[in-house]
């Protein structure tokens, strides 16, 4: 069952090392779901939505690309800098966030350098 997303709410890259948390800045009338910001399908902003994964280990990645040619061919995971351009996919349509889509635990994000962007807790604190 898909559950609406807030502030807080933890992701996983499939390119990444760690988990990470999603951050919501809305400073104008936000929307509010139990003390916390709601999200929506916009909140996909690299280092202000979309933090650090931990290494990334993404060749597609140029400095994870140019590391692991240093070392002879053999994978040299680099820290991660998320570069996330387009927003979250599968929205709720028929609930607005913001006048955007509100954002559900079900939905996915890609990284520029191949990583899919899953959420683990929707960051519900009921």
């Amino acid at each position: 069952m898909p559950y609406y997303v807030c502030k807080g709410a933890k992701l996983k890259c499939s390119m990444g090392s760690a988990q990470s948390d999603l951050g919501v800045v809305h400073p104008v009338k936000p929307d509010y779901l139990h003390g916390e910001n709601m999200a929506n399908i916009m909140d996909h902003k690299p280092m202000v939505n979309i933090k650090p994964f931990g290494q990334c280990k993404s060749l597609a990645n140029p400095t994870v690309a140019a590391a692991t040619a240093a070392n002879m061919g053999r994978l040299q995971p680099m820290p991660c800098i998320p570069n996330t351009v387009t927003p979250w996919m599968n929205g709720k349509t028929d609930v607005l966030v913001k006048e955007q889509p509100a954002l559900l635990n079900t939905c996915k994000l890609t990284c520029m350098w191949s990583g899919v962007i899953e959420i683990t807790d929707e960051g519900q604190e009921c």
